[in-house]
């Protein structure tokens, strides 16, 4: 059964009318309404198996700015070439482009999604597919902005080649199973917040300057692969964050530019699992990879950890931080020699801090971060130390170059 809207009838001569809604209620369960291009009348309701094609996004469902534009309370629903438009501004309403809740086999796919609070919120929706949307948010500051997508007890769902902007998070609760693959975002808050999740998959995607890449919280056995965090500055800019999460693989990734590279809070958290970090290219970061609390039982190999100005950092005292693995990682800083000519350095490479490392637990002395006091009291800690400096990652076969990857 297929339904062609044929006419293009302005807002201005409907009297309340919604062209839209009653082709929607009128349709038979699997209809396909094709859309010309033009204005159609949003705050829309879709309960029945549904097609709604816009053709080349000419196509508008417009808001009237108090609500959520469309909501699909039905599975078997596609929403594809759209454009979607001035949501409410209601956070307790989560007012969005478009809302789907208690539903499977949905796609929304090729849809522009703009001036919304929220941009395309799931909730309790399984094995759908939200894919190579453009979505930003309505002009309001950062944290005042509503989510880009929202996953909310929402598993086994593909999430790729959407491209969020000026939004303010992507986040994942809950939710299980999930593939999100290839999104691009940048000027938001979280590129990708994970919280309660497990059994995710997340690989290559692209975030660049927002204020925190990609956050896993309370969640485990995920993957995290080929993704390049760029350019995550200020206070709380990081690239990968691991907070009381375990059994991860964290591999091949680059954290390029950021405040700090790698952040890991007390992770891994479940007795007897293991985190391994392998093959990433930590590069340029004031902070290469920095430990917060007891983080124990991660696995660095045959990582690339160059041009940062401190390579670790460990911020919490007693927290037996050498209980962490290091082999065959790449150091910029490595000082020994390969005399046999194999590739690996003879001697382990060593990271320890010194004096210059003070304001670790004092804050207010990093006032004098790089400082020519600090770098003498460091040079002549190293010279002549009157006390043993800390030692906070051994690596027992430190790779000597790169293998012009770099």
């Amino acid at each position: 059964m297929k339904w062609l809207i044929m006419a293009i009838i302005p807002l201005s001569t409907l009297f309340g009318a919604n062209v839209l809604q009653k082709a929607i209620d009128d349709a038979q369960a699997g209809s396909l309404l094709e859309l010309p291009a033009g204005i159609y009348k949003g705050n829309i309701v879709i309960n029945k198996p549904l097609i709604i094609d816009g053709k080349n996004q000419k196509a508008i469902i417009e808001g009237d700015g108090k609500d959520t534009v469309i909501r699909i309370n039905s599975s078997f629903v596609t929403l594809k070439n759209l454009t979607i438009r001035h949501s409410g501004a209601e956070h307790e309403r989560v007012d969005a482009g478009v809302a789907i809740k208690k539903s499977t086999h949905v796609k929304i796919e090729n849809c522009k999604i703009t001036d919304v609070l929220f941009g395309i919120d799931l909730q309790q929706v399984s094995k759908s597919e939200i894919s190579d949307n453009y979505i930003t948010s309505k002009p309001f500051t950062l944290g005042l902005r509503g989510d880009a997508i929202r996953l909310w007890y929402s598993n086994d769902n593909i999430v790729k080649k959407n491209r969020i902007i000026k939004s303010r998070d992507f986040v994942v609760w809950y939710s299980h199973g999930n593939l999100i693959e290839k999104n691009y975002g940048e000027y938001c808050r979280y590129s990708l917040h994970f919280m309660y999740t497990g059994r995710n998959i997340v690989k290559d995607n692209v975030f660049k300057h927002n204020s925190v890449g990609i956050f896993f919280m309370y969640s485990q056995d995920t993957i995290a692969t080929g993704n390049t965090i760029e350019n995550s500055l200020g206070t709380t800019g990081l690239g990968i964050g691991l907070k009381d999460s375990s059994n991860y693989t964290v591999k091949n990734n680059t954290m390029i530019y950021c405040a700090r590279g790698l952040y890991i809070d007390r992770s891994p958290f479940q007795p007897d699992t293991y985190n391994h970090i392998e093959g990433n290219r930590l590069l340029y970061n004031s902070e290469a990879i920095h430990f917060h609390s007891l983080s124990i039982a991660n696995i660095f190999k045959n990582n690339i950890i160059k041009g940062n100005i401190e390579n670790v950092i460990n911020d919490s005292y007693n927290t037996r931080v050498t209980k962490n693995s290091w082999d065959g990682n790449y150091w910029d800083n490595y000082q020994g020699f390969d005399r046999n000519k194999d590739g690996i350095g003879d001697t382990p490479h060593i990271e320890r801090y010194y004096a210059d490392k003070m304001w670790l637990f004092n804050p207010s002395l990093k006032f004098f971060y790089g400082s020519p006091v600090i770098t003498i009291i460091n040079f002549l800690a190293k010279l002549a130390p009157i006390s043993e400096p800390v030692v906070l990652a051994i690596d027992k076969h430190p790779k000597m170059s790169i293998g012009g990857v770099l």
